[in-house]
């Protein structure tokens, strides 16, 4: 999503006004998006428990505060702060990333703090335009997967946010935001590698506080690299990322479990107002159960499709699909199956402020029991605001 940046010049001027005169001075940016969803679900299928009820209309909200401050300095260097306050916590104060940067054009650009690794960051998946992801699990706003135990949401240690199955952005054992380092290098004509370390994938946008990395169920060590290129080639626009990543589990700690892994590849194409495009990633899991926040202990696939049309004047349109597999974690040789498709329409409003409408199905199957476990139908609207 588009994020425009504002500089507050009130508090810059007063910021001026009491440090010492310097030939470099910091520009306190600031920005962020709100999304807001009206829609009506509907969920049947035997997965759900009895007695349950996740129908009719609800609202869901995604929206963060971005504080971006930053200093060039006399030798070209721009060292800068990025702190991403989250706007719907339910009252409570959360931070979702933060981070420090260091970059420069001959540099290129180096990230230190909790932010996802360089691999996530070089991914591209299927093209869309509305702000509900299928290939993200921001749709368990409005359908219950996670409740309904739709494939790995009912193995040991429970849903993975970052996993192959339900995202095409995918982290090793679904870790995210953890405290890492990140290089990435300058541009070269639209090519940018990437390279992250981890010491341990434990901890979501914290510190580690000594974690034994010989631990039950703790991944150490977490190694990503990325490759992502972004250009036009004979009038066509073309985006193409990859990603391979791997962590360490102790074998004491951890008998019968080998170390994660995951990999993923995703391109799209755009000519004439159209772009097209997808990914396919996986996670290799190891076996690692969910003790300590990570790993489903299942291996995981997926893919997306999809194609958008940028019409003339201010609509657009999308058509998307995703699909997921994870082996079953009760039935020896059995998967269990995600499948949603998408159609929306978004239209530019104004500055930083768009409207969306769409229409998704989804299903999920488990192995462990026959029938469809989850079928859910959503019809909903957003208004998205970014500054």
């Amino acid at each position: 999503m588009k994020k425009q940046l504002l500089c507050t010049s009130a508090i810059a001027l007063g910021v001026a006004a009491a440090a010492p005169a310097s030939a470099q001075s910091w520009d306190l940016d600031w920005g962020g998006y709100m999304n807001q969803h009206v829609a009506w679900s509907d969920s049947s299928g035997v997965g759900l428990v009895p007695g349950t009820e996740f129908d009719g209309i609800d609202t869901f909200n995604n929206s963060e505060i971005h504080f971006t401050p930053s200093i060039t300095l006399d030798n070209g260097l721009t060292f800068g702060v990025n702190i991403q306050l989250e706007g719907n916590t339910n009252g409570g104060g959360f931070i979702d990333e933060t981070y420090m940067t260091i970059s420069g054009d001959s540099f290129g650009r180096l990230v230190i703090g909790n932010e996802n690794s360089a691999g996530y960051l070089s991914m591209v998946a299927a093209p869309q335009v509305t702000s509900m992801y299928i290939h993200s699990p921001s749709i368990s706003g409005f359908l219950p997967i996670t409740a309904a135990g739709v494939g790995s949401g009912a193995a040991p240690g429970g849903f993975v946010f970052r996993d192959a199955k339900y995202s095409a952005y995918t982290e090793v054992a679904g870790n995210n935001d953890v405290n890492r380092i990140s290089y990435f290098t300058p541009n070269f004509n639209g090519l940018v590698l990437g390279v992250s370390y981890a010491a341990t994938g434990s901890v979501n946008a914290g510190n580690n506080f000594s974690i034994n990395r010989n631990g039950v169920g703790v991944v150490s060590d977490i190694f990503d690299i990325g490759i992502n290129y972004s250009g036009t080639i004979g009038g066509v626009d073309l985006n193409a990322g990859a990603r391979w990543g791997t962590g360490s589990v102790n074998a004491l700690s951890n008998p019968g479990v080998s170390d994660p892994e995951t990999w993923g590849i995703g391109a799209t194409v755009g000519f004439g107002g159209f772009t097209v495009g997808g990914s396919y990633a996986e996670n290799d899991n190891g076996g690692l159960g969910g003790v300590g926040g990570v790993g489903s202990g299942v291996d995981s696939e997926g893919w997306t499709f999809g194609a958008t049309f940028d019409a003339p004047g201010p609509w657009s349109f999308e058509a998307l699909t995703a699909q997921g597999e994870s082996d079953s974690p009760f039935v020896v040789g059995g998967s269990d199956d995600y499948e949603a498709y998408q159609i929306g329409a978004a239209r530019d409003l104004g500055p930083g402020v768009s409207w969306n409408v769409y229409a998704i199905w989804l299903e999920g199957d488990q192995a462990a029991t026959l029938g469809t476990d989850l079928e859910g139908t959503v019809i909903g609207t957003a208004i998205n605001l970014s500054f």
